[in-house]
């Protein structure tokens, strides 16, 4: 799982570099610094820093969410639902959701062909416009495949940009498949970098909580076991 979580970070990272060369070439200006200025009412607002407290902000938030139903993942479900997103259970639901490049989790909303298989399968009836859901095959689930899907949820309740059906498909078209990049149109370059981002930054809570549950653990075990910890 740890090897998995960094290839694919790696993946990413390589992305969102040559997406920001492309970006600058584009518009015929630099992007490298990653820190942003701007004057309002005659203050310097830092935007990167901006950026940074929101992000915390939203992140402490979520975490405050986890905490509250124990980090499980069947309660957080019902509270999900409760938000006013539906959640479904499916016999198999990967083998039913392969085959439109969707896996077992939070699903974006659909228009189309994709909307109306989706809609046949968790309804039976023909829709071709669909809004977000969750999907998940029934019994035990992995709560840091969860965690991952529950982000992107959240953040996509917060209308963060990256988090929305057309940046998601231009994620997985131009990660998954043989894609040209180079005939992409500006607003697509732009939606496809969020999305990246995105995409880094849930991977980069789960592997953080990862590592926070599993230290908490441990140490807890010594404590049982030895009455007491040297940490």
């Amino acid at each position: 799982m740890k090897l998995l979580k960094n290839i694919i970070y790696n993946i990413l990272s390589i992305q969102e570099k040559y997406l920001r060369h492309r970006l600058s070439k584009t518009i015929g200006a630099k992007h490298t610094s990653k820190r942003k200025r701007r004057y309002s009412n005659g203050c310097l607002l830092d935007l990167s820093s901006l950026a940074d407290v929101e992000k915390q902000k939203f992140e402490e938030e979520l975490t405050l969410i986890l905490k509250r139903y124990d980090f499980e993942p069947e309660k957080i479900l019902e509270y999900i639902s409760a938000q006013g997103t539906p959640v479904y259970y499916i016999d198999k639901a990967s083998s039913i959701l392969n085959p439109i490049g969707e896996n077992e989790g939070f699903i974006y909303p659909a228009a189309g062909m994709r909307a109306l298989y989706l809609s046949l399968v968790v309804s039976k009836k023909a829709a071709f416009k669909t809004n977000e859901m969750f999907i998940l095959s029934k019994g035990t689930i992995n709560k840091y495949y969860f965690i991952y899907h529950l982000y992107n949820w959240f953040a996509f309740k917060h209308n963060i940009a990256g988090i929305d059906r057309e940046s998601q498909e231009l994620l997985k078209k131009y990660l998954f498949e043989e894609a040209d990049i180079n005939k992409l149109q500006l607003s697509e370059i732009y939606k496809l970098k969020d999305a990246i981002k995105q995409d880094k930054l849930s991977i980069e809570f789960v592997i953080k909580l990862c590592r926070n549950y599993e230290g908490t653990k441990q140490a807890l075990d010594k404590i049982k076991n030895s009455n007491g910890a040297n940490l």
